[in-house]
């Protein structure tokens, strides 16, 4: 696999050989200093073009300067493009090393997210303004308000309700959508507070949580993989029953730090509506065999 520093000559050689390039933005986890660096890590690059009509589904002079790749996506010529003027080459070459390439040709506005001028032509009055440098506080957890914290507890509970239909039904497709889309995504956020609360919440556990085993103690760590079930049904119904314990520790605690109210009754009343589907799934189930 090629070094960074050879890929960054490249990017750079590219950009200092075509004056129609402007500038250009190292964004994603190798602009943030955080985030430990390893040779998996995409080279998130953004040229800036005056007229990006040139670059546009043009992935021959992208290959003509930096090789054919083992596989190329262009999201705007795919199905639900963004539509937004700006043009994307995502990139995997045969030594390993991935580019996703960006074409803008609208003025760099600052979000906040972790960003490094790598070079700019027009020094600081052209496309990009003068950067300062940062961490990672965009990607920050950011503590619940109560709206947020009940929000999250009412809707992991509710949609417990389409999972257990979705068993009974034999809706397998539809029972692992709802559990690791859906519902999923309430757990994840009560892990974060959780990870916050007892951290502080200056930190990011990363894109859907792959910095969770970091953070979380050991126990709970173990616990919330264990979520992750089989498509067996009995296995789908011990991984539900271990989400919700591991849900209601977590939010328990994140409640007790910032005083809020825990609505335990929902989580009575939905326990207790799975306990009842479930129990009259296996007797049908049980009716079948004899």
């Amino acid at each position: 696999m090629r070094s960074e520093q050879e890929i960054m000559d490249l990017i750079l050689g590219v950009a200092e050989a075509d004056e129609r390039i402007r500038a250009v933005l190292l964004v994603g986890s190798r602009a943030n200093p955080v985030i430990p660096k390893d040779i998996w890590q995409d080279y998130d690059i953004t040229y800036f073009v005056e007229d990006i009509a040139p670059f546009c589904n043009n992935p021959a002079w992208v290959e003509e300067r930096f090789g054919k790749p083992l596989i190329m996506q262009m999201p705007e010529t795919m199905r639900y493009p963004t539509g937004d003027g700006s043009f994307n080459y995502m990139m995997i070459y045969p030594d390993g090393v991935r580019i996703d390439l960006s074409f803008e040709f609208t003025k760099y506005v600052d979000n906040g997210e972790p960003a490094v001028v790598l070079l700019d032509k027009d020094k600081g009055r052209g496309l990009v303004p003068p950067l300062q440098a940062r961490g990672d506080e965009y990607w920050h957890i950011k503590p619940p308000s109560p709206l947020f914290y009940y929000s999250c507890c009412n809707n992991f509970w509710w949609c417990l309700n389409n999972v257990a239909k979705g068993i009974a039904r034999d809706e397998l497709p539809y029972v692992m959508n709802m559990i690791n889309n859906e519902i999923r995504s309430e757990l994840h956020d009560m892990i974060n507070w959780y990870i916050g609360i007892q951290l502080g919440f200056d930190l990011s556990t990363g894109k859907y949580g792959k910095y969770f085993k970091k953070y979380l103690p050991h126990e709970l760590y173990e616990q919330y993989a264990i979520t992750y079930s089989s498509s067996d049904y009995a296995d789908i119904w011990a991984s539900i029953d271990t989400m919700c314990n591991l849900f209601h520790t977590l939010a328990i605690a994140v409640a007790a730090h910032f005083g809020f109210t825990y609505r335990q009754h929902e989580e009575d009343g939905m326990r207790e509506y799975l306990r009842m589907v479930k129990e009259q799934t296996c007797n049908n189930k049980d009716q079948t065999v004899e």
